[in-house]
């Protein structure tokens, strides 16, 4: 039988890798973009069909994971994904970069669902331990922006790819090695959230809305948050090194926002929680539609950190509320929602800031936000959880 907490660090680390080889291109791009001689709004598009698999493969892969394997699925994700990304950085025009950027996000779609789901089997404690994953994943977003910033500027955007997709690979080997295959086991981190059958539908609901307006966020965010640093944090300069630190700083707060919230799901209900979290995004929002300089920094740095406190909080509720034998497919259904509608966010960064910059992008993002807002409102109390006490 394999060691929770070896099969927790692998699924960490897969986490890390997720987040960072999806989003080595939208910091790399900044550069590509005068090597191939197009404007950034037109080589973003090119992302499109690596989130669109992202998201569209997330049932799949949650199916095999419940049916077939889970721990294969997750060595698939290792060694397929970084190849995928490896070969990406030899892309010579646009055609093979979109077909790279795809395969890259088909590879990708694994981990939620799979990846998820084997955390809650092995969690001792279910918010400490989906807390900790999320700063993994977090700080993998962040270290897209700095190694790739990094790598790009002094050895060229092709090592940007390279170096990810190696690693990758070598973290494969090392997690077939030491994880074996396993008959499914139930989670540790206690049973089925306590709600009754008549609420479990307005759950479902507004889990469904949430991910749906949260998926469009999370992804404009995250893809355009280099760019944004460029044109409205001018402090340090705009070169790609400056950009990913100043990305970096502000990915760490998230991961350190993460991690509070990820202990604060183990002794609260949910509902408390997801109140001040889901009113938070639309106002911070609004205001880094009109700010620059410091006041940017400080309202990026907030609208991340509620954006991934968001999410932790979601992964809680999604585990809380599945059983085990279901519980990939649960996670690949909110998942395919959230990153399937995400795709749409390529699209959207791109039309909105060429029409009317950031200023009208992050605005349109803090109108669909107040659906966070209305389901935080709507979501229901644990009937053996008392408004305002700390759960058991």
């Amino acid at each position: 039988m394999n060691r929770p907490q070896t099969v927790i660090a692998y699924i960490n680390v897969a986490h890390a890798l997720d987040h960072l080889m999806m989003l080595i291109f939208a910091t790399a791009v900044l550069t590509m973009a005068v090597e191939f001689g197009v404007p950034f709004g037109d080589l973003l598009p090119l992302s499109l069909g690596g989130f669109i698999a992202f998201g569209a493969l997330s049932l799949p892969a949650g199916w095999l994971g419940d049916r077939w394997s889970r721990r294969n699925m997750l060595a698939i994700f290792f060694i397929g994904g970084g190849l995928a990304v490896a070969a990406t950085g030899l892309a010579r025009n646009a055609t093979e970069l979109a077909i790279g950027l795809t395969a890259i996000g088909a590879f990708g779609a694994i981990y939620h669902p799979v990846g998820t789901a084997m955390l809650v089997s092995h969690a001792e404690k279910l918010g400490r331990d989906i807390g900790i994953n999320g700063v993994w994943g977090n700080l993998g977003v962040a270290f897209s922006a700095l190694i790739t910033g990094a790598l790009t500027q002094w050895f060229g955007w092709r090592a940007a790819f390279f170096i990810p997709g190696a690693v990758s690979i070598a973290a494969g080997i090392g997690f077939l090695s030491q994880v074996r295959d396993e008959k499914r086991l139930g989670s540790k981190a206690g049973g089925q959230a306590r709600i009754g059958r008549d609420e479990m539908m307005r759950v479902f609901v507004i889990l469904m809305c949430v991910a749906f307006s949260l998926g469009i966020t999370f992804n404009a965010v995250t893809v355009a948050l280099p760019k944004l640093i460029q044109e409205r944090i001018t402090l340090f300069g705009s070169a790609p090194a400056v950009v990913g630190a100043i990305g970096f700083i502000v990915y760490v707060c998230g991961a350190i926002s993460q991690y509070t919230v990820g202990n604060l799901i183990d002794r609260y209900p949910l509902r408390t929680l997801f109140l001040p979290i889901g009113f938070a995004m639309t106002p911070l929002l609004l205001i880094a539609s009109v700010a620059h300089d410091w006041a940017m920094l400080i309202a990026a740095t907030g609208v991340v950190t509620i954006m991934y406190s968001q999410v932790t909080l979601n992964d809680a509720m999604t585990g809380k509320y599945t059983s085990d034998e279901w519980r990939a497919r649960a996670f690949a259904a909110r998942y395919t929602i959230t990153f399937g509608v995400g795709a749409c966010a390529v699209w959207l960064v791109a039309w909105l800031h060429r029409i009317g910059g950031f200023a009208l992008t992050l605005q349109v993002l803090a109108a669909l936000c107040v659906l966070i807002a209305i389901g935080a409102l709507l979501f229901p109390r644990d009937r053996e959880e008392p408004a305002g006490l700390p759960a058991e």
